[in-house]
């Protein structure tokens, strides 16, 4: 479970990106839709081209909730795969084991998908998997183990209780919710992967350093 410290960091790193990490910081957002501190409610200078850069960056890095050494390593093999960089990209992302736990609605929270996994609640094809970046193959099925079924965030989330928080379903997943399983079926389209981000400010960004 996050700590209230934790709470409060991620509020108000969403509001300073302009994203929602959290379903708390949700509900932030749309009280307070400005940057935190005293001169969130007025108009700043434009900002930069890399100040832009830089937080079109950090809102795909935050929202995946991993490291910049990780981001960086998936950037340089995204830029040398076929096809654009930016959604080569995001769809590697989306399929890691965290991401596609929190889309199946197995978790409330990025963070929280990443927990699971780390606990060793969460099996690929029957085998224990607990590597968040672990990359799920388009046919692989994700489901819990069978012993943590009965755990209450399993119980929560097979009663459909993340629903109000999270987006539908993509469709490159097929999910049943109350098996707690999903399956990838096919590889992601940046298009159908629910995340704020302009990609090729963040392919900007790389290819500048």
């Amino acid at each position: 479970m996050a700590t209230k410290s934790q709470d409060r960091r991620k509020v108000r790193l969403s509001r300073a990106l302009g994203v929602a990490l959290t379903p708390k910081a949700a509900r932030y957002l749309e009280k307070r839709p400005y940057a935190p501190g005293e001169h969130g409610r007025t108009k700043r200078k434009a900002d930069s081209d890399y100040a832009v850069r830089l937080r079109e960056k950090q809102r795909l890095r935050e929202q995946y909730n991993i490291r910049e050494k990780q981001l960086r390593i998936q950037f340089e093999e995204a830029r040398r795969k076929d096809g654009l960089t930016g959604e080569n990209l995001v769809e590697q992302l989306e399929m890691r084991l965290d991401a596609l736990v929190l889309r199946s609605g197995f978790a409330r929270t990025m963070a929280q998908a990443r927990q699971l996994v780390v606990h060793r609640h969460i099996l690929i094809d029957g085998q224990l998997v607990d590597r968040p970046s672990f990359r799920v193959k388009p046919g692989q099925l994700i489901h819990v183990k069978a012993k943590s079924e009965g755990l209450e965030p399993f119980q929560v989330a097979a009663a459909g209780g993340h629903a109000d928080v999270l987006p539908p379903v993509p469709a490159y997943l097929e999910v049943e919710l109350d098996k707690l399983q999903a399956r990838l079926v096919r590889r992601p389209k940046r298009a159908e992967v629910p995340v704020v981000c302009d990609v090729q400010l963040v392919v900007e960004y790389y290819a500048a350093r």
